[in-house]
């Protein structure tokens, strides 16, 4: 088994940082061991195009890693590719699952998330810190009168998890993920309710109790991920 130096089931230390950049209601820094991604939300008061007219608002999000987040430089027309679409589409989506959209008519919430640093799982950290900045810009809106009530109306979080020579690993790391036999992101709510699980079989195919054993990982994992965005919210 590859070398490392927590525990199987354990996530690598998680600092949450709220209200790091002036500019935007929403701005946390989430940091997950060395990946490190800044989300900022705003609202905008209009909706797309296809929406206007309609009695319910809209969540998006945008996510892309800035040039210096890898050893190898990252173009700046990356936001644009295959790779940050899928993912931007993906968070959208995750968020959208815990949001009353009605409760927000013809308003849009923005999400963006800017990977800095990427050590594995900048997708699944781009969620959950994506969550508290969601959930704060839409505070900043109900103290501010523009919303009666928080439109947001469970926890969302998400982290990733695989196998690696037939260990079940929580919340891999750039080593891990590279030597993984299976690798799976999972993204769940508040109430255990799954909203994705991408899981791919780098090798062999994996079987359903492997399955089930990987989902048991992530779920704790992402339990404590909860904990934390509690914490956040509520401070």
């Amino acid at each position: 088994m590859i070398s490392r130096e927590r525990p199987a089931d354990e996530l690598r230390h998680v600092r949450i940082t709220q209200g790091y950049t002036d500019m935007t209601p929403g701005s946390v820094l989430i940091e997950m061991g060395r990946t490190r991604v800044l989300c900022t939300a705003s609202i905008e008061e209009e909706v797309p195009r296809w929406m206007r007219g309609g009695d319910t608002g809209w969540v998006t999000a945008e996510y892309g890693m800035l040039p210096g987040s890898s050893a190898e430089r990252i173009r700046r027309d990356n936001y644009t590719g295959g790779r940050s679409k899928e993912i931007s589409r993906l968070i959208g989506r995750a968020l959208r699952s815990v949001v009353d959209l009605p409760a927000m008519p013809e308003m849009m919430m923005r999400v963006d998330c800017d990977v800095i640093q990427a050590d594995g799982g900048t997708r699944t950290a781009a969620v959950t810190g994506a969550w508290i900045a969601m959930h704060d810009a839409f505070a900043d809106a109900v103290t501010s009168g523009r919303l009666q009530s928080n439109p947001v109306h469970d926890f969302l979080a998400a982290v990733s998890v695989g196998t690696v020579e037939g260990d079940v690993l929580l919340d891999l790391e750039y080593v891990d993920d590279v030597a993984a036999d299976v690798d799976m992101n999972v993204i769940m709510t508040g109430r255990g309710l799954l909203v994705e699980v991408q899981g791919t079989a780098e090798g062999a195919p994996f079987t359903r109790e492997e399955l089930n054993a990987m989902l048991d990982v992530a779920a704790k994992g992402i339990e404590e991920l909860f904990d934390l965005q509690r914490q956040a919210v509520s401070s």
